[in-house]
């Protein structure tokens, strides 16, 4: 398939490594994947850069939740974009909704100006907006180059109708990545049904955590899980996918 895109979304210089080296073209680098992505610290980013040479857009996301900001959670967000505009990120992926479900477009707008010439990606704030033909029409007019969408379904394959109808009425206006539960084993059928060329994922496996000594039924955050348990970017997986993907017309 030619000019594919499989950006691989990352939590952690270990995980970088293993995503660029499996062949990915590209990172979203966050932190927390675990409850969906938050905003990484810029050391976390300077981290990353030194350790691997690869394009690196940056998740804005202040908290964890839905994305209908208070005026405080709106400067923090504006502030990071202009962090990473600086640090020199590839992009920034981040995205506001106003109560009614609709695109903050001046909220948006305004980031989009503070980015300057950095790439904006809207993230999956997309998927729970009121009306994503018209989001999506929103975005264009805004000078967004991508959204990130599982259209609008738990996952990329459950929402693959509306994803192949948002890349027929994007007719290359905007790029529209897929992700969300993307994997080796249905690439294959996420590109026939779509008509997409362009996937996000993370290619995550869970590993046992070094520490011998062990406290349990103490926990740090979301009771349930384990804190010993270890998310990383499998590299085998990252190059099962990138495979897949080149040998796909």
């Amino acid at each position: 398939m030619k000019d594919y895109m499989l950006e691989v979304c990352v939590d952690s210089v270990e995980s970088a490594i293993a995503a660029k080296n499996g062949g990915a073209k590209r990172l979203e680098l966050c932190s927390n994947l675990i409850i969906g992505g938050t905003t990484p610290t810029p050391s976390l980013y300077m981290a990353v850069r030194e350790a691997v040479e690869i394009d690196i857009k940056v998740l804005i996301r202040p908290r964890f939740g839905d994305f209908c900001y208070t005026e405080a959670e709106f400067g923090i967000i504006r502030r990071d974009v202009q962090t990473f505009r600086e640090l020199g990120a590839s992009g920034i992926v981040l995205g506001i909704l106003r109560s009614d479900g609709t695109l903050n477009t001046e909220n948006m707008k305004s980031l989009t100006e503070e980015a300057g010439e950095m790439p904006v990606t809207l993230h999956r704030a997309f998927d729970v907006c009121r009306d994503p033909l018209a989001t999506m029409e929103e975005s264009i007019r805004l000078g967004i180059q991508t959204i990130l969408t599982s259209g609008q379904e738990s996952s990329a394959l459950a929402g693959a109708e509306l994803l192949q109808k948002l890349e027929a009425r994007a007719a290359g206006r905007i790029q529209i990545l897929g992700g969300a539960g993307v994997t080796p084993a249905n690439l294959e059928e996420l590109r026939r049904r779509t008509g997409l060329c362009q996937f996000h994922m993370s290619g995550k496996k869970v590993i046992d955590s070094e520490m011998v000594f062990r406290k349990e039924g103490v926990p740090m955050g979301i009771p349930g899980l384990s804190e010993y348990s270890i998310w990383r970017t499998d590299e085998e997986e990252i190059k099962k996918a990138v495979e897949i993907l080149e040998r796909m017309d």
